[in-house]
């Protein structure tokens, strides 16, 4: 998630990935959309070691 603005990714990220629709995302409270972007990032980064792993063995 590089560039452009950051919230419209992870919307984009909790549509695809976790089905979320932009709706119901916006229902959520601040508070509760904050906490699914910050485990949004959790995941995003968790995924990028992963397949950085799974290079590194295919080596």
């Amino acid at each position: 998630m590089k560039e452009g603005d950051s919230e419209a990714n992870l919307a984009y990220y909790a549509l695809h990935e976790l089905k979320i629709l932009p709706h119901e995302l916006m229902a959520f409270s601040m508070r509760e959309r904050a906490a699914i972007y910050a485990m949004i990032q959790v995941r995003v980064e968790e995924e990028k070691k992963e397949r950085a792993r799974s290079r590194t063995r295919k080596k």
